[in-house]
């Protein structure tokens, strides 16, 4: 086989990737008062929780949530953060892998997914029972605020199609 042949037979056999979406709207230019206070907003939900409990909440309301431009944002923050890419995996089966999970952290994921999808129209008294025994009031409350502040900002980034994978660790903090 010549290079020209291994040239050809390597191109014939690579994938083509599909094109990357455009932004419906750059909403934070259009609304910028909005977009600067979910911003504050969003600093003041982080405070008093753990930075790896943290992206892990935002990465599964994002999951939940279909939102692809913040599973990039918070897959890559929980990455730098010390998280590891295992436990970034099996949270999207959390309940089939409990075994990565603390106690205190599958507590917030259940809370997690009882607070963005609403199944019922409520939070089941079990769950949040479950998460009251491992967070303090404080704690417990910032939690709930950062899980409400992420699906908020899923709600702009899948409404707006922001677009995945330009952005870097770190980025917005």
């Amino acid at each position: 086989m010549t290079t020209n042949d291994t040239t050809t037979a390597t191109t014939s056999t690579s994938a083509e990737y599909a094109p990357e979406h455009s932004p419906r709207l750059n909403w934070a230019k259009h609304a910028p008062d909005v977009y600067k206070a979910m911003v504050r907003l969003d600093m003041a939900a982080q405070q008093g929780l753990d930075p790896k409990l943290r992206e892990l909440v935002k990465i599964r309301t994002s999951q939940l949530n279909h939102c692809a431009f913040c599973l990039d944002m918070h897959t890559k923050d929980a990455l730098a953060a010390g998280e590891s890419l295992e436990r970034i995996i099996q949270l999207s089966a959390w309940e089939e892998s409990k075994h990565f999970y603390t106690a205190k952290e599958l507590a917030a994921i259940e809370l997690t997914e009882a607070i963005t999808v609403l199944t019922d129209g409520f939070v089941p008294d079990e769950v949040y029972a479950k998460a009251a025994q491992h967070f303090e009031d404080a704690e417990l409350a910032q939690l709930i605020a950062a899980i409400t502040v992420i699906n908020a900002w899923n709600r702009f980034g899948v409404s707006t199609r922001m677009v995945p994978g330009h952005y870097q660790a770190g980025q917005h903090h």
